[in-house]
């Protein structure tokens, strides 16, 4: 297998030739940090913790199984697998959070660490919420206006946009 590129994960910065531009840089970073995420840490936070870590286990599983099985865009059924796949993911973050509180209940830390534990989150959720309310406005206002910008219904979300099919 070729590499396309390092990332380093102190600083976010990638670096390699033949990436293939922007969104194949990004691309490759997402899925490099996935597979650390759910392949490493995931698994070895659901040894360690046991209680809500199995669930979170088994969850996370189910999210890359459900990528396996995820229907093409055009499919009936498509919608039906998005919320899920929503649903499970925001339950799986939920739970992860929980599963980090019940952490800090059963080691009882320095006070400092919840209180920045807390901090990233808020940071975290308002930018989500944020994110999310502006993704909800362009997808409404692309229906109400009956766009012509993607007309094959693609928004270059996971790889697939014009852009991104040119370079397959």
């Amino acid at each position: 297998m070729n590499s396309y590129g390092t990332v380093d994960f102190v600083t976010g910065a990638t670096s390699g030739g033949g990436g293939g531009g922007s969104l194949q840089r990004r691309r490759n970073v997402h899925g490099i940090l996935n597979a650390v995420s759910w392949g490493t840490l995931l698994p070895l936070g659901a040894m360690i913790a046991r209680n809500i870590g199995m669930t979170l286990f088994v969850l996370g599983t189910l999210q890359v199984f459900a990528l396996l099985l995820r229907p093409k865009k055009d499919h009936k059924i498509r919608m039906y697998w998005n919320v899920y796949h929503w649903a499970v993911g925001y339950v799986t973050i939920i739970l992860s959070i929980v599963n980090i509180f019940e952490g800090f209940d059963i080691l009882q830390p320095h006070k400092n660490w919840k209180r920045a534990y807390i901090s990233i989150i808020i940071f975290l959720g308002s930018n989500a919420v944020m994110l999310e309310a502006y993704t909800w406005y362009l997808v409404m206002k692309r229906k109400k206006t009956g766009s012509d910008k993607y007309p094959d219904g693609s928004n270059g979300v996971n790889g697939y946009g014009n852009g991104a099919r040119s370079q397959i």
